[in-house]
């Protein structure tokens, strides 16, 4: 498709990720109070969305806890700031093997639930939006695959929809593109669909200019993208992800550095974000226009 440029983006602050970076810099917010202010911080700063993680508050560990998960949805709800909810519902899906000589049985580090336990914590809080990894990956990690079945994608989408939540279908690489289409194609999931493109995730899709358009050809026009690189490639994809059509993602779960050497906030590396869209001619909006163009439903959580 002709690529065109958004004139009115939304900017999505992942705020801490499930990467081991939490010992990397002191800005990785580990307790749900911590997470909180700094997703609250990234929407003053001009973050429509804030997509969240929780992690163990001691050890700084990613957690799928439904109480780490309330306190940071009840925080982030009751600040006097207006922001839209996406929460991660990729938890659950790793396994470790043991190694190339005796694969089985799994090794620590493995956390393998059912499609219920890992949509619970969305259920409860009812977040506007909450992911959904769209395929199964080897990642960097040698014997470390994130796991994502047919199967348990179709049962993780019904549930998402059928709850009113949006699925923000994560594409790490094409063939993710290709069977989110089916998954619409079948029902599973609505139509038009939100994707965020997920670049240079090692080993899914390179963050080079010639794979991302062809990412972004392959996400049909009725839907709404965003996209975002891993480490020095964030800010530039801010750019390249507007002038192809697309919203954009920066957040200390991507990226650790403001500069070289200079370590980021959440709100600096929204604010660096917004600096490039409006340099480009672009406005960004707000979350009450990001729900009126994904239609989306803000929710009370279960009590």
């Amino acid at each position: 498709m002709p690529l065109q440029m958004n004139r009115d983006v939304f900017i999505t602050c992942a705020v801490t990720g499930s990467g081991s970076t939490q010992d990397r810099s002191p800005h990785v917010p580990r307790s749900p109070k911590a997470i909180a202010e700094s997703a609250i911080d990234a929407a003053r700063a001009g973050a429509a969305v804030v997509h969240c993680h929780v992690r163990d508050p001691e050890t700084g560990t990613p957690a799928r806890d439904l109480a780490l998960y309330r306190e940071v949805t009840d925080r982030i709800r009751a600040a006097d700031v207006d922001v839209v909810l996406n929460l991660t519902a990729g938890m659950g899906g790793d396994i470790v093997f043991g190694g190339v000589d005796a694969p089985l049985p799994v090794a620590a580090g493995t956390d393998m639930v059912g499609a219920a336990e890992r949509v619970a914590h969305v259920a409860e809080c009812r977040p506007e939006i909450c992911t959904l990894d769209c395929g199964t990956m080897n990642f960097a990690e040698a014997d470390y695959v994130m796991t994502n079945t047919p199967g348990m994608l179709v049962a993780m989408g019904r549930m998402m929809t059928e709850l009113g939540v949006k699925p923000e279908i994560e594409a790490f690489d094409t063939g993710h593109l290709w069977y989110a289409k089916q998954l619409v194609k079948d029902g599973v999931l609505d139509s038009p669909a939100l994707v965020q493109l997920c670049m240079g995730v090692p080993w899914g899709a390179p963050d080079d200019l010639n794979t991302f358009l062809a990412m972004v050809n392959n996400v049909p026009e009725d839907w709404t993208f965003s996209a975002f690189g891993l480490g020095r490639s964030q800010m530039p994809y801010v750019a390249a992800s507007v002038l192809a059509g697309g919203n954009v993602r920066v957040g200390l779960e991507d990226n650790l550095m403001l500069d070289k050497g200079v370590l980021a906030t959440n709100a600096q590396l929204v604010e660096k974000a917004v600096g490039i869209v409006e340099g480009l001619g672009a406005r960004v909006i707000g979350p009450q226009d990001v729900r009126d163009r994904l239609g989306l439903t803000k929710m009370a959580p279960q009590s």
